[in-house]
């Protein structure tokens, strides 16, 4: 879904045609300086497809950590292995460690396997906690764009602080071109990996 709400936001960094597709060029380029309101994009909260048996349990998803880049409503195109840009005339609903933190407590709600889903102060008893990091979330520049993400994962029992056991989740997604199609391709990636994470919690537990 897309709304429009916010006033647009000018891309930053230095655009490298040689390191992307015209396409993206053009879209990371069509947004700088025009203060057009940017599109706003919000992510699918999943129902795995899971045979986990019900656990009798309450889980608390913590709000995942990332580095500055990443703790922004702001969509991230890498050019290079060092060099990123945000989206222009584009934007998440909320900075995006509220999103994915929200996300995977409705992905595991849906599941209906487990007593209880909260986010930290909603009062719930807890046995365990998921703890995660973005360590992508991105559109990759190159011969053909893809929307990475990756997600490491923690599983901690709440009641003495001991890993339960952690994993890394990727997934790549083509990303086609222009705005709307690099978010339904990030979307599509975070579908994979917050399916996948919510299956190995529930096989884990």
């Amino acid at each position: 879904m897309i709304e429009q709400l916010f006033p647009a936001k000018r891309a930053v960094g230095r655009a490298k045609g040689s390191a992307l597709t015209l396409g993206l060029v053009l879209t990371l380029l069509s947004g700088c300086g025009t203060g057009s309101v940017p599109d706003t994009y919000d992510l699918s909260a999943m129902t795995a497809d899971t045979r986990a048996p019900a656990r009798h349990r309450q889980v608390l998803v913590t709000e995942p950590t990332a580095v500055k880049a990443l703790d922004s409503d702001q969509i991230v195109v890498r050019l290079s292995g060092s060099e990123i840009q945000y989206l222009a005339k584009a934007q998440w609903a909320d900075r995006l460690p509220r999103l994915v933190q929200a996300r995977l407590v409705q992905a595991l709600e849906n599941t209906g396997k487990l007593a209880g889903v909260g986010k930290p102060g909603e009062g719930l008893a807890i046995d365990d906690q998921i703890v995660t990091d973005i360590r992508a979330f991105e559109i990759v520049g190159g011969s053909g764009a893809v929307a990475r993400v990756e997600l490491s994962v923690k599983l901690l029992n709440d009641r003495n602080g001991a890993i339960r056991a952690q994993r890394t989740f990727h997934a790549d997604t083509p990303a086609g071109s222009g705005n709307a199609s690099f978010v339904k391709a990030l979307d599509r990636s975070f579908a994979k990996v917050s399916g996948d994470i919510v299956g190995w919690v529930l096989a884990t537990l």
